[in-house]
Formats: structure tokens, C-alpha cells, sequence
């Protein structure tokens, strides 16, 4: 086990984006391995999940949840889709999954001994604000892994979440277009480690068919608004990253190259992704402890 390597004024911040988070799972290994602990997480959709699993402690989790656990048999497909569970069965993934004895059991007691603070953000589909949890919100598992899956809830292919009589979907809808920088802001954070999944130089473009999602979601049109205007926050986001990279206030871990899309299920190309993540976060340690005044 590393030496525990306490942070006092950097958050960690996880972008969202499927099984994309095979490869960033890799900078989670990785941290764990320098024994890193942040005093501030925050994650979005699939970095709620990545959230989740630094905070627990667990590295061959943080690995599995995003590798070998899409060979699962109820892991979800065109057959759970069509039952309206959604093809990614999302409440096995991220209710059932974890609980003890179960093929993905989660640390809880290594969650609930972690000090840090944290936020998991999910999208209101009826008021179209972010929703932001925190420990306040997860006094026991059950709590922690339904606000895991709202933050994930991907539209159209993952049912919404209801949770206090309030409907969710997937984080990444909402301010930051899936990269929790403000809600890490509005506590008073100033300097940042930021784990992006898609490479430097990619742009989000405008959804082709805006008429289907109005359509699709006349019952709910912040949904409708958020998905077609998500493409700009998400571009603007980016924007102000980079600017807080040059200015020294970040520190941003981008992937080299993205081998796999978010809805990727086959298992070798997952693993293969991993290893590249964790490859090149292993490679940039030496920087990242360096900006953490670690090194």
C-alpha cells in the first residue's frame, strides 16, 4: 500500500462518458496506487462511477466496473431495452451489482472511512437544474449507488430515475456539459485535477436530428433544450479548462488517443483501453505529483 498522500486545496474532477471511463479508470488505479486522497471529488455520469470508486479505495473495481463486468449476462442489452430496464440495465449495474456478495461488491466501509468531500451531479428532468449530491444525501449504500446511476442515466437508452419524487437523467445534460467544474468552484476550490475522456483536440457538434428529440421528449422539454444545447456548454467547458491549464490552475489528463466509444461492450477492447489509460497515467505521475506539490 502507497503512502498516503494528503491533498489540501486541489479537487478532483471526473468527466462523464460511458464506457469511455475504461480508459480514465486507469487514472484512478493509478492514484490509488501514489496513494493520492483529494479533499473534494466530483463526478458526472460515468465519472460518478470513477467518483465512486476512488472514494471506496478500491482500484480493481474501479477496473472491473468498466471492463470484465460488460460480460455480465444481465450487464443489459436489446432484450432488457425492450422491457423498458434499458440497454444498459442500469438498475442491476448500479443497485444490484454492489451490494454485498454480488459480482461488483462495493467497499462501503472504505468509502465511509474516506474523509474527502464530494458531489455527484444529476439532471431534474421537469425544473432542467443540476442537482448536485453529497455525503449529506447517502446515509447508507442503497442511497450512494441510485445517485450513482441518476448521474448516469444516459437518455433514450437508460430509463429515468426517480428519486424523492423527483425524475432524473444523466449529469452531463446539465451546467458544465459533463465536466463538474463549477459545483468544485462553488466550494471554494481554486486549483483542479481534471480527468477528461475524449482527446485534446475534439469538439462537440450539434445534434442532427433536433425534431426526435423534441418529439421524444415533448413531456419533457428541459430534457429536449439541455440535450440540443449540451454540444455548446460542453465546447465552452472545454474552453475554460484549457484556459485554467495555462494559467497553472489545472492540471488536465487527457487521453492520448479514445479507443473506444461510450456504448463499447466487448471486453478485450475495454481491458486494452485500460491498460492504455493506466499506461499513460503511470507516465504523467511524476507531472501530476509535481502539481500537486508532491513531487
Amino acid at each position: 500500500m502507497a503512502h498516503t498522500n494528503l491533498l489540501n486545496d486541489t479537487a478532483l474532477l471526473f468527466e462523464g462518458g460511458g464506457m469511455r471511463a475504461s480508459y480514465t479508470s486507469g487514472m484512478v488505479v493509478a492514484l490509488l496506487e501514489e496513494g493520492i486522497r483529494a479533499p473534494f471529488v466530483a463526478g458526472i455520469s460515468a465519472g460518478a462511477s470513477n467518483t465512486a470508486n476512488y472514494l471506496s479505495g478500491d482500484g480493481p473495481r474501479a477496473r472491473t466496473s468498466f471492463t470484465d463486468f460488460a460480460a455480465d449476462p444481465n450487464f443489459g442489452d436489446w432484450r432488457t431495452f425492450m422491457r423498458g430496464k434499458g440497454l444498459f440495465h442500469a438498475e442491476y449495474i448500479y443497485e444490484r451489482a454492489g451490494l454485498p456478495g454480488m459480482p461488483l461488491e462495493y467497499d462501503w466501509a472504505g468509502f465511509q472511512d474516506n474523509p474527502a468531500d464530494f458531489r455527484i451531479g444529476g439532471f431534474d428532468v421537469e425544473t432542467g437544474d443540476t442537482v448536485w449530491w453529497g455525503r449529506d444525501d447517502v446515509p447508507q449504500l442503497p442511497d450512494l449507488m441510485r445517485r450513482v446511476r441518476a448521474s448516469s442515466t444516459m437518455p433514450i437508452v437508460m430509463p429515468p430515475v426517480e428519486i424523492h419524487g423527483r425524475t432524473y437523467v444523466d449529469g452531463a445534460l446539465g451546467t458544465d456539459g459533463g465536466v463538474p467544474i463549477t459545483v468544485a468552484e462553488r466550494q471554494g476550490y481554486e486549483r483542479f485535477l481534471i480527468v477528461l475522456t475524449r482527446e485534446r483536440d475534439y469538439r462537440k457538434q450539434p445534434e442532427k436530428f433536433p425534431t426526435f428529440y423534441r418529439t421524444y421528449f415533448r413531456k419533457y422539454p428541459a430534457v429536449a433544450d439541455a440535450l440540443l444545447t449540451r454540444w455548446w456548454r460542453y465546447n465552452q467547458t472545454r474552453e475554460k479548462l484549457f484556459e485554467l491549464q495555462r494559467q497553472g490552475k489545472a492540471y488536465l489528463f487527457i487521453p492520448e488517443v479514445m479507443p473506444v466509444a461510450n456504448g463499447e461492450r466487448n471486453v478485450a477492447k475495454l481491458n486494452a483501453a485500460h491498460e492504455r489509460g493506466l499506461a499513460q497515467a503511470r507516465r504523467e505521475m511524476p507531472a501530476i505529483k509535481e502539481f500537486l506539490g508532491l513531487g
